[in-house]
């Protein structure tokens, strides 16, 4: 019965392929959201992730660095590492950077600073070239941004040589990370320039002078410095705390968190605040759009399959009145309304084969997820059958007759 469907389908090809291609494309996007769903979440959680650190140690009453603004003092590293159970510490700091290159395009990247030489990024995803092996001048950047390695990058008023390419690593915004160590990251992230030094002089000269301390000469001089000697090192925006073999992080946790200027979470409640916090609207947006593109490919299926059976409703009578059964009618209507699920599921996947890899977004699809969108289309499939087999139904061979 199978050859009935495929010859009324060969009367019309050329309608039925364009209509399988324009179903496909709309099943495409429905794959490419979830494939973007997936990726946001990997993109969040990817950092976290490949820095594994049993525990982020944070600003107290904050979120953490992903969430919300955090600053520690760069020395809370050297008091986390003597209390026993932690084996390792790290200093953390990241921040958003934009810049024009030398050909005009706007690049913007998160710039994140390593705790070297604890961690010189041996554990970042490294495609090629290398970690960092000095202190000073030397970044990993990620392969979106465009640079080959030995390649110049002028970040502040510093030139850094590109000494390993990551892949994947980016920010849960989608932009590439580059990583530097934090003394360079720290230095970066406080730059003034010349103009902005000289402005903040006068200003607080101003204000020595406003005050009781202007009659002292001493003062007054020490004020005019372009810039104070600092008292202490520039803030980080977190501490990564690795446990040591044995030891319980959440007993470690407990202790750390009788402190009282901070703040401490394990990975999967870091993990837990970028997908249910930072990137939640987001994701739930996504969520809600691949839920409207099923439903309205479920009604263009059916109002496609419903135009078919209005096409050949005079043969459908010619059927009846031939003594065609009921479940010839019905195979027919069922199994074009299939064909048709089947080819745009097929055009869906070979456009996101071609596609997907040049999306400016990570599109991550699994097979579980082609599984569920071949399931879906099935579902629907046989829904608009049913809505096309309703229609076929009704054929009256008396029309054939009167014709």
């Amino acid at each position: 019965m199978m050859d009935l469907a495929v010859r009324d389908i060969r009367h019309d090809l050329g309608r039925f392929v364009l209509t399988a291609l324009g179903l496909g494309m709309l099943l495409s996007i429905v794959l490419a959201m979830t494939g973007i769903y997936n990726g946001m979440v990997v993109d969040a959680t990817v950092l976290p992730d490949t820095l594994g650190a049993d525990l982020w140690v944070v600003q107290r009453d904050t979120k953490g660095p992903f969430a919300e603004s955090s600053r520690v003092p760069l020395r809370l590293a050297e008091r986390l590492r003597a209390v026993p159970g932690v084996s390792r510490t790290r200093s953390y700091v990241s921040f958003n950077v934009q810049r024009t290159g030398v050909d005009g395009r706007v690049q913007r990247f998160m710039l994140a600073g390593l705790s070297w030489p604890d961690d010189t990024g041996d554990l970042l995803l490294l495609a090629q070239g290398r970690s960092l092996r000095a202190p000073h001048y030397e970044v990993v950047v990620d392969v979106s941004l465009g640079l080959p390695l030995d390649a110049q990058l002028s970040i502040g008023r510093d030139v850094f040589s590109v000494v390993g390419i990551t892949s994947g690593m980016v920010s849960s915004g989608g932009d590439p990370m580059l990583f530097v160590s934090v003394a360079d990251a720290l230095n970066i992230q406080n730059d003034l320039s010349n103009e902005a030094l000289r402005l903040e002089g006068e200003a607080r000269l101003a204000r020595v002078r406003r005050s009781e301390y202007g009659r002292d000469p001493a003062s007054l001089a020490r004020a005019g410095q372009p810039r104070l000697p600092a008292l202490t090192p520039p803030p980080v925006n977190a501490v990564l705390v690795d446990v040591q073999p044995g030891q319980d992080p959440v007993a470690l946790r407990q202790r750390l968190e009788q402190w009282p200027d901070i703040s401490v979470y394990t990975l999967e409640e870091q993990r837990a605040l970028l997908v249910r916090g930072v990137i939640d609207r987001a994701r739930r947006q996504i969520g809600l759009f691949r839920t409207l593109l099923v439903v309205i490919s479920a009604i263009v299926m059916g109002l496609i399959v419903y135009t078919m059976t209005l096409d050949k409703m005079h043969s459908l009578a010619l059927l009846k009145l031939l003594g065609a059964r009921r479940g010839v009618i019905l195979r027919l209507i069922l199994e074009q309304s299939m064909l048709l699920g089947l080819l745009s599921f097929f055009v869906a996947l070979l456009i996101g084969e071609l596609l997907f890899g040049h999306f400016p977004r990570r599109v991550l699809v699994a097979d579980s997820d082609r599984l569920a969108l071949a399931g879906v289309v099935a579902g629907i499939s046989g829904a608009a059958g049913l809505v096309g087999l309703r229609k076929a139904l009704s054929a009256d061979p008396n029309q054939v007759l009167a014709s």
